[in-house]
This record gives structure tokens, sequence and C-alpha cells, in this order.
């Protein structure tokens, strides 16, 4: 099946609308600007011999370059690379090597790695980004060099995503054209997405979470995209609340719409026009979800992965508050199962391990057979997600399955305790993680941040979590510190908590 170009089409369709707003320089592109733009750099990369499968890497915040590559790439072949601007130069040489890139683009902000990139690894030419003056990539744009339309079909690459990396080197998921054209319609008609629709978005467009959940689907559709650079709880809440704006859609995984609930100026934004908020990539707690919901936001959860589009199970809005903590049904094009340790479909209410299918799965990850043949059984992916699903069929994701321990002898997942902390309306932030305890092998480490001003202590902790939990959830020991650490996205970082806590700790009081 051929591929389509988005950008053409759209600027075919409606040339003049607005396609993306980007907040940090007060700039819009039109559809039409916008292939023109991409149109152009084709015609560059093209002129420097960037054709079919050759890689092009971008470092940088949150801006339109990353969709004009997008569009560019689709154009002459070539795969797109969007780089993790918080990793290191070390862990970025290890990519830049695995994937080995023609070009790289970079904002000026990261102009030392990319001078240093250049010279570790087998790259062509970098291009700079100069927001804030005319640079060397608005030069080329300037050229507007034509180019060879390369024809595509769906199954062809368009892009590779790293993982986080968070347990050795990351894995670059292949992603096709197909999977993004699938994305879209496994996401945008749950998610009611239309050229009407206004999306703020907030997470970084070098994860899956910012580039497609809903961003690639709003253009496809053609609707409006408001970038934020970096986010900021306060900035985001008064965009949403900009009658002007018309912000109609938002997604985010939880700690953003945390750290806005605390905000000060929460209870005054005027959220009417929000008519979906998704929230996705890690378990949500109820009482984040109950906060936003009692303010009339639809808060519709998801589940997803970088190797699954990343739409794969969807709660619909009309469910939100029937199914609140769920993450919903599989989508329209997508099959899931929960299967147990001998590989059997487990019955309702059952925990086991999530797998998945469809034409919006990776192929499998570059130049790593091993890694790919390891992810999958069959053409089902082993998500390595713990989840269970209701007599309705409505699936719940308990955890990761890595991030799971075992307390004498019964599984604990550390979100179900989690969830229960959040109650404390003295918490600002939770995670749970499994230390090593003499009498029980593992016990629950609970480790907590508190809002401004407030006060609580670890057996205050304690008790509410025996009100709520059983004997061998309850955390045996808590930790207060000033700010849990995240990745980009905002996700806890377990791993660095455990290193911290696991390998230093005496056994935990039991």
């Amino acid at each position: 099946m051929e591929y389509f170009d988005w950008a053409l089409k759209q600027a075919e369709t409606r040339p003049n609308k607005v396609a993306i707003t980007d907040l940090d320089t007060n700039t819009a592109l039109t559809y039409l600007e916008l292939e023109q733009r991409s149109s152009a750099l084709a015609g560059y990369m093209q002129s420097i011999g960037i054709g079919k499968r050759d890689r092009v890497a971008i470092l940088s915040r949150n801006c339109p370059h990353f969709f004009e590559l997008e569009f560019a790439c689709g154009k002459i072949g070539g795969i797109g690379v969007p780089l993790n601007w918080r990793l290191t130069v070390n862990e970025l040489e290890f990519i830049l090597n695995d994937c080995e890139p023609r070009v790289l683009i970079y904002d000026m902000q990261y102009a030392q790695q990319a001078q240093e990139l250049k010279s570790r690894c087998k790259i062509d030419k970098i291009i700079s980004i100069d927001f804030d003056q005319s640079d060397e990539y608005e030069a080329l744009i300037k050229q507007n060099l034509p180019f060879q339309g390369e024809t595509l079909s769906l199954d062809d690459y368009a892009m590779i995503m790293y993982t986080s990396g968070t347990t050795g080197h990351p894995k670059g998921a292949i992603i096709t054209h197909m999977m993004n054209f699938i994305n879209c319609v496994n996401l945008g008609i749950p998610a009611r997405i239309s050229p009407e629709t206004v999306q703020l978005v907030v997470l970084p467009l070098f994860h899956t979470g910012g580039l497609n959940c809903y961003a690639n689907p709003v253009l496809h559709a053609g609707g409006e995209v408001i970038l934020m650079r970096e986010f900021d709880p306060g900035a985001a809440l008064r965009v949403l609340g900009d009658a002007d704006r018309k912000v109609s859609h938002f997604f985010a995984v939880p700690a953003p719409y945390q750290f806005m609930m605390l905000h000060p100026e929460f209870d005054t934004t005027d959220l009417s026009r929000l008519q979906i908020a998704g929230v996705g990539g890690a378990p949500c707690a109820e009482a984040i979800l109950n906060t936003w919901t009692n303010r009339g936001v639809a808060m519709t959860q998801g589940w997803g992965m970088t190797e699954t589009s990343p739409g794969g199970i969807a709660l619909d809005a009309q469910d939100a508050v029937r199914k609140i903590g769920s993450a919903g049904k599989a989508v329209m094009h997508t099959q899931v199962k929960i299967i147990g340790e001998d590989g059997e479909i487990l019955p309702h209410s059952e925990v086991g391990e999530l797998l998945i299918r469809g034409p919006n799965i990776t192929p499998g990850y570059w130049n790593n057979p091993e890694g790919t043949a390891s992810a999958f059984d069959g053409d089902w992916l082993k998500t390595g997600d713990a989840a269970r699903v209701d007599e309705e069929g409505f699936v719940f994701i308990v955890d990761r399955w890595k991030d799971m321990y075992i307390s004498g002898g019964e599984n604990v997942y550390p979100a179900e305790v989690e969830d229960v902390l959040y109650r404390l309306p003295q918490l600002a932030e939770a995670a749970i993680i499994g230390v090593p305890d003499t009498r029980w092998g593992e016990a629950g480490k609970a480790i907590l941040v508190l809002k401004a001003g407030e006060q609580l202590d670890e057996q205050a902790v304690i008790a509410h979590c025996i009100e709520n939990l059983a004997k061998f959830k309850i955390p045996q020991s808590v930790e207060f510190i000033d700010t849990l650490p995240r990745n980009a996205t905002g996700k806890v970082l377990k791993r660095v908590l455990r290193d911290k806590y696991v390998d230093s700790s005496a056994p935990a009081i039991s």
C-alpha cells in the first residue's frame, strides 16, 4: 500500500490554515508553509546525497523543525532519528554509532554536544538551528532546491525512535509509515480529533508521546498543534485557559497533570474548552484523575509504548468516569491478550503479562536482531507490562513487571501502593521500590516529596497504608526527599532510586 504525503495533501486542502504554532518564538506555520519548508528541506538533503533509508538525526527542544524533517524524509525516503536532549554525549554516541545518520540537525543550545558527536561518529554534516537569528538551517531552506520524489509503501521506514535506556543500552524501535498512519486512526477516533482540533503539546517531540499523542494525528486531520519548548505548569495552565487559543486537546504522562493541579492557578483556570485530556505512559493515581475530572475535564486514559505507534489501548470519553483507572480496550486495528507464565490467556481479574499485535506494531529494533527476537512471541509483542482485564473487557495496567517486587511470597505492584499514598493531602510526589528485607525477602520503601509548607512523618504514612492496604503491601520504611528523579517525559526513574537505596541501605525494618 502506497504512502501518501500528509503535508502535501493538507496544503492542497487547507493551505492558509495554521498547522503549527511555536509559543517560544511566537510564530505560526500554515499548512502551505509547512509543505513548502518540508519540500525545501527534502531538496537540500537530496542535493547532498540523502536518499532512501539514509538516516537524519535531530537534537533539539520542541520546535516545528521536527515535523519539517518528518515530512521531508517522507518525500525522499529518508529515516528521521529524534534524539533525547537529556542524554550525555557518551549515551548519544552509542545511538549515533548504532544508526549512523548522515546528517545531524541541532539546536544551538546543543552546539558543543553536536561538535563533539561529529568528531566521534560517522556524520557527514551537522546543521544548526538558531531560534534568535538567521541560521544555517534557514539558509538552506531559502535555497528552495527541487527534489525528486521517492515512491514509498506504508511498510517503508519513517523513523527510528530510541527507547529510554533505563537498563542497558537503548534500542532503536523501527517506526514505519504504516505505524504512523494506523496510529492516526487508532488514536484519532477515540480522541475525537478533527480539523477543528487544537492541541497543546508539552511532551518532548523526541518521545513517541509528544510526537504521536496527538500531534501527528492532529496534523493528519488538519488541526493545529501548539508547541511548548519545555513544560512549565503555570505557562501550560495559562495556554489551556486562554480563550483565544481555543485548546481542545491535551496529552501528558501523570506528572504534568500532577504539577498543574498543585499550581496556585489551577483552581482559577478556565478549562471549559478542553474536550479531551489524555493520560498515559505510566499508571495514573486516581487522586489525579479525580481532581481533574472534578474540574469538568474528560480525563481519558490510554496505554501504549514506542513499539506500538504508540496507541494500543484507549478509554473512550464516555467511559472515563465509569471506568476510572482503566486504560480502556484495545484500539480499533489492534489485539491484546493477558497471559500467565504458561503462556495461556488468563481469566478476568488475574494479573499477567500484556501482549499486543496488529499493523501498529514495530517490525523490530534497528541493528538488533537479538533484541527483536526476544521481544516477540510469534507476531505478539511482549510488552513487559503487568495487567488484568475485568468482566467487561476493560484493561487495567497494574505496573511494569520489572518494578514489581515479591514480599513474603506475594507480588506487590508499586503503582497500587502509590495510588493509596497520593490520597494523603500533604503529598506532592510518591514512589515505591522494593528493598532487601531479612524476614520477607523484599519489602516496600516509600520515597516521598511533600507539598511546600506541609509536614508528615513516617508513622502517619504507614498508619494511612495500614488502613487501606493488605499487610504485605504496606511499606516498611519511608524516606522524604526534595524531588523524585524523572526522565524527559516526567516518568519516575525507579532505577535511579533502586541504585541509591537498595545498594546503600541496610535491611528494612520488619
